[in-house]
């Protein structure tokens, strides 16, 4: 793959720019935010759609409650707030309203992970994905770039069902395309390898294409996956690939308990038993800092993809 680019965008923005198309094209759609429009980037719905837009305000459990009701008229609601505040804050709403009830809820959770960064370790979720995958038809999305951010909105406003989307605060690569057809559930093969399998979520699927282009060069071939939708997972592309390379790192800015290296470890557990190693923050909490040195710290960076794929050659 070309991992030449032009720009970075939040995909934060990719949100709320596929907000904004909802807003358009769905008038069932509405908004829901809890005192934090600029950072979910809710602004342009707001500004088209202010009858269809609900400010509740630093009361994340009522909103979660009333976009449970809200659907119950036919409306999808989409609720906005940091990760950790869209899931350890309201887990009990969103089990009891939302998941057990099969409610049609879409939960847009910005500023995930470490690269937050200088808001420090009490924003920092690194449980989430974890909290969410566990709770019974409940779908999880972590799309990689702006585009996918933008398609996967998009895209979960016509599933039926309570879907948890995960994205990011920081700038990061725009290397997916603009078109793209968002499928739930399909993992895409990014870049053909025959030496090891990288499956990567979020963020580190750039991380890992660099990885990838890095080690190339030493004679390493990686066929790189983004898993864009863990939960529910594609078991498919994840076997067949494991079936040619015999090897597999999954990368993730998670912690390494409860995320995508579970949910593929459990897979080839089950089906396919092959030797795996994991790019994940290890059972730690995080700490202020900038994006990048945070990243490389707590090791989700692409050398720490590199040493893990060596690790296991």
């Amino acid at each position: 793959m070309d991992l030449t680019y032009t720009e970075k965008k939040d995909t934060r923005s990719g949100f709320g720019d596929g907000l904004t198309e909802l807003g358009r094209t769905n008038p069932n759609v509405v908004a829901l935010c809890a005192d934090l429009i600029g950072s979910l980037k809710m602004d342009q719905f707001i500004k088209e759609n202010p009858e269809r837009f609900f400010q509740i305000g630093i009361a994340e459990a009522n909103m979660m409650c009333i976009a449970a009701g809200l659907t119950i008229g036919g409306k999808i609601p989409f609720t906005g707030t940091f990760a950790e505040f869209s899931t350890a804050r309201v887990y009990d709403q969103i089990r009891q309203s939302i998941a057990y009830s099969n409610k049609n809820v879409k939960i847009a959770a910005s500023h995930a992970g470490l690269t937050l960064g200088e808001d420090g370790a009490t924003h920092q979720t690194l449980e989430d994905i974890g909290l969410m995958k566990m709770l019974p038809g409940m779908v999880v999305i972590n799309p990689c770039d702006y585009n996918q951010t933008k398609a996967a909105t998009i895209a979960v406003a016509e599933y039926e069902g309570p879907v948890y989307l995960r994205f990011g605060r920081p700038a990061v690569p725009v290397f997916t395309p603009a078109d793209q057809k968002f499928e739930i559930g399909k993992g895409i093969l990014m870049n053909e390898g025959t030496d090891v399998t990288i499956v990567a979520t979020g963020h580190l699927v750039w991380e890992s294409l660099v990885a990838a282009a890095e080690l190339e060069k030493e004679g390493i071939s990686c066929e790189v996956i983004n898993i864009h939708t863990i939960k529910p997972l594609d078991e498919e592309i994840i076997l067949n690939s494991v079936k040619k390379t015999g090897k597999i790192v999954t990368a993730e800015e998670h912690n390494i308990l409860g995320g995508l290296g579970e949910s593929v470890a459990r897979v080839l557990a089950q089906k396919l038993p092959t030797k795996q190693a994991f790019v994940a923050v290890n059972d730690t909490f995080g700490e202020s800092g900038t994006p990048s040195d945070l990243m490389k710290k707590y090791g989700i960076d692409s050398t720490a993809v590199i040493e893990k794929v060596k690790s296991l050659l």
